[in-house]
């Protein structure tokens, strides 16, 4: 059976030293030890976090970052136009492709210490909307990049059949995304039994958003078994069509017309009124954030004082890739509140002083629940998924602790990141996927065929 020592590790219980894990031949945590001795265990020289839940992503968005950036001729750009130019990069992918750019983009997210992914998929058929024989073919290829990278992985087919709020026609540029509701049904069932016997995958539902689902869909996609992921208010422009359809607000209508409840995780809430901030928080449901996306976006930011004022849950996801560290994503969240608020360490309270460590448990803490899966702390019955940062890496050395969390979060370019086990194997390893050669040779081959 796989052990691991660690000289030291952030437990439920706080900073330890001394901490041998040992996981079954699956990769669950079996036992935790405190003030142990190495023996014969795989040693971890540094300072060993749980590894991190990354609650969204659409994998193929990895291909796009960097090049959505160029001033648009009208010269007012927004999500709406990157949107644009989104539907019509989805339209060059194969499955292939799909796999190749999910694998690489799993390889990068383990090397900055992400150990599984919420895989938000929407990009189903052939670019003409016709199924493949396979309705299920690009899910299972997200499926098969996981495994190869080793990361685990919480599928979300999604559910997309119209165009705006509720029930508009779909825009030209969804086609490889439109299903029915039985034809979602068919893939989740396909996508659920490619992963029953596998400790390393779940499966969740993903109703688009309201601009993509209808009511009754909606309530037919919650009455179906796992986590349930959907985007809401991330656009100002998308609460106004809301209220001019509905009279209400995004999320506002989703906790009085839904079962919102510890299940569901609820994408970007960029805007919301107080109200909505509290009965968000009050529902148990996560708010997936994906700070480096919501800037590069433009879509605003998060109520983060007041939501966790009233207790709410969060993860972090990176969604279209401009970044792919948990790191970056905490930072972004903590400094966008700082530039709006004019004020620093605003993710603290008086008995919490650190951003970085507060931060950091409530991630693991809803990134776990939003996944499925036992995730989020090393403890037996978790997964074993470890990260170890280098101590001596130079935006770390000579910190400790929540000092040294601190760093991590706030200090630096670099990656301190050393070592990543997931599922009781070692993945990275000096820094680097095991893998990343293989991997990023056939990347580069998608993205010089994509480009030229």
């Amino acid at each position: 059976m796989p052990s691991f020592f660690a000289r030291r590790a952030l437990l439920p219980g706080g900073w330890t030293a001394g901490v041998r894990i040992t996981a079954d031949a699956a990769g669950t945590i079996t036992a935790v030890q405190a003030g142990a001795e190495p023996g014969g265990a795989d040693l971890l020289r540094g300072v060993v976090l749980p590894g991190i839940p990354n609650l969204h992503s659409h994998a193929f968005q990895r291909a796009m970052a960097g090049s959505t950036e160029r001033r648009g001729p009208e010269g007012h750009d927004s999500f709406w136009t990157w949107r644009e130019t989104m539907y019509r990069f989805a339209r060059l992918l194969s499955p292939e492709d799909a796999e190749a750019i999910a694998a690489l983009l799993y390889a990068e997210l383990l090397e900055w210490g992400f150990t599984g992914v919420c895989e938000f998929h929407y990009l189903h058929h052939q670019p003409e909307g016709v199924p493949y024989d396979d309705p299920a073919e690009m899910a299972l290829r997200h499926l098969a990049a996981a495994r190869a990278a080793g990361i685990g992985i919480t599928l979300l087919p999604s559910l997309y059949r119209h165009g705006g709020i509720f029930g508009k026609d779909p825009a030209p540029g969804q086609q490889r995304f439109l299903n029915d509701l039985d034809s979602f049904a068919r893939i989740v069932e396909r996508c659920r039994t490619e992963v029953a016997d596998d400790p390393q995958a779940a499966i969740g539902l993903a109703p688009h958003s309201l601009r993509a689902v209808t009511p009754a869909m909606l309530a037919a996609v919650a009455a179906m078994d796992g986590p349930i992921h959907i985007h809401a208010a991330e656009q100002q422009r998308e609460v106004e069509e809301c209220l001019a359809a509905v009279h209400a607000r995004p999320v506002e209508w989703l906790l009085d017309n839904a079962p919102v409840d510890a299940r569901w995780c609820v994408i970007h809430a960029t805007h919301m009124d107080a109200q909505e901030v509290e009965d968000l928080a009050a529902s148990g449901a996560v708010a997936g954030l994906c700070p480096t996306t919501e800037a590069s976006l433009g879509d605003g930011v998060f109520s983060l004082p007041a939501y966790l004022a009233h207790g709410g849950r969060l993860g972090i996801g990176t969604d279209s890739h401009v970044g792919t560290s948990p790191r970056d994503e905490l930072r972004q969240l903590e400094t966008s509140q700082r530039l709006v608020l004019r004020q620093r360490a605003v993710a603290t309270t008086e008995a919490r002083p650190h951003p970085g460590r507060l931060l950091l448990e409530a991630t693991l803490a809803g990134g776990a629940q939003a996944s499925g899966r036992p995730l989020g702390a090393i403890a037996p019955g978790r997964r074993c998924d470890l990260v170890e940062l280098d101590p001596d890496h130079p935006s770390l050395v000579g910190r400790q602790d929540d000092t040294l969390l601190d760093a991590w979060v706030f200090s630096g370019q670099g990656n301190p990141v050393r070592t990543v086990v997931c599922g009781g194997k070692r993945v990275v390893e000096a820094g680097q996927h095991l893998a990343r050669l293989e991997i990023g040779e056939a990347f580069g081959q998608v993205m010089r065929r994509l480009l030229g």
